[in-house]
């Protein structure tokens, strides 16, 4: 709570609150011991989300950083390369985890627009010599959280899959908002996640549930990735109070997703009309802002600053650029809050 009243938290789409609904399910779900798994509530989380992917098999995690890691580990083995997007969520946000845990070291490709293509990847791969690394994994991200919430473009993901398992390549896809994608493009995400080795979702954004993600696969990959769970801490015993809320998750929030997008989109306008802002607004395209700073003369930290005193909460990611993320806990009203509070965080730097 803030002197212009209440925060508005545009940092992330984790930071949304479980719904009644979510609060009603978590205390009346059956559960038994999902290590042994007898949680009939987890048993019909995983089967839903298999059948919803059209995939084999499906395992309930923590985190989706747990879920990532547990593939790369699968995926991987000791000494093989991951290639991934030089603004990858697995590269900059998982604590170096796929390189001192499951022991793939990552090798970044820079991308102009945070996707992959095989164009991109092919010039990457290193020569086929004993004494280098050989890549074992291509990762994808969609959407991409860094360049923005962006889609991947069609017809891109399966060039990559084609090309990758010709070269014996596995390809993991990053789909912890893939539900925004399937949202964004009107496609099913079984229809977005065609031809790709591994999934993970998330449940815990822009869905709403407190915590948890998905993986999936084929059966016999689910029970590789079941023993990395138990070994990386992620054996959770009574877990269907937290699977509860994720069945809400998908049976009631996906729709909600539209209404984010909505809102990203006056969002990104209203600030494309202050002094100082500059904002790419074909890149908005689902629920995550980022946009540059700079041509307001001091550091994205010090406006996020600023912003705290008028009631909004947004993300500094360098000097220059900050992120605002859009959620089912962000109203008009919080949107309009937020534009407003911009131009006059802008303004006082200028003063200042």
């Amino acid at each position: 709570m803030s002197k212009n009243g209440p925060t508005v938290d545009l940092r992330s789409d984790t930071v949304t609150r479980p719904t009644d609904a979510m609060r009603k399910a978590m205390a009346e779900a059956e559960v038994g011991d999902d290590v042994y798994g007898e949680d009939p509530t987890v048993n019909r989380l995983q089967e839903k989300t298999a059948e919803l992917f059209e995939r084999e098999a499906a395992l309930f995690v923590p985190t989706g950083s747990m879920g990532n890691l547990i593939c790369m580990r699968v995926h991987g083995g000791h000494g093989g390369e991951v290639l991934c997007d030089s603004r990858g969520h697995i590269l900059n946000f998982e604590i170096g985890s796929v390189a001192s845990i499951a022991g793939v070291i990552p090798r970044a490709v820079d991308t102009p627009d945070g996707h992959l293509t095989w164009d991109l990847i092919e010039p990457a791969l290193p020569p086929r010599v004993y004494y280098r690394a050989q890549p074992r994994i291509v990762a994808l991200e969609n959407t991409q959280n860094l360049a923005g919430g962006t889609v991947m473009a069609e017809g891109v993901q399966e060039t990559v899959c084609k090309q990758a398992h010709e070269r014996g390549l596995n390809v993991h896809l990053d789909g912890a908002r893939i539900f925004n994608a399937s949202v964004a493009t009107g496609k099913t995400v079984a229809e977005l996640s065609r031809g790709v080795d591994s999934i993970m979702f998330s449940l815990s954004k822009g869905l709403g549930a407190p915590v948890g993600a998905v993986i999936l696969s084929s059966k016999e990959f689910i029970e590789e990735a079941r023993i990395f769970r138990k070994m990386f801490g992620g054996g959770m015993r009574q877990a269907g109070i937290l699977a509860a809320a994720g069945l809400v998750a998908l049976e009631r929030n996906i729709e909600l997703l539209e209404r984010d997008h909505i809102h990203a989109r006056e969002l990104a306008e209203g600030l494309a009309g202050i002094s100082g802002i500059e904002i790419d607004l074909q890149s908005v395209q689902t629920n995550i802002l980022v946009f540059d700073v700079s041509g307001a003369g001091v550091p994205a930290s010090q406006l996020t600053a600023q912003l705290e005193q008028r009631g909004v909460r947004a993300g500094s990611m360098d000097d220059r650029t900050m992120r605002m993320v859009t959620h089912y806990d962000v109203d008009e009203k919080g949107i309009k809050q937020a534009i407003r509070a911009m131009g006059e965080a802008v303004e006082a730097a200028r003063v200042a």
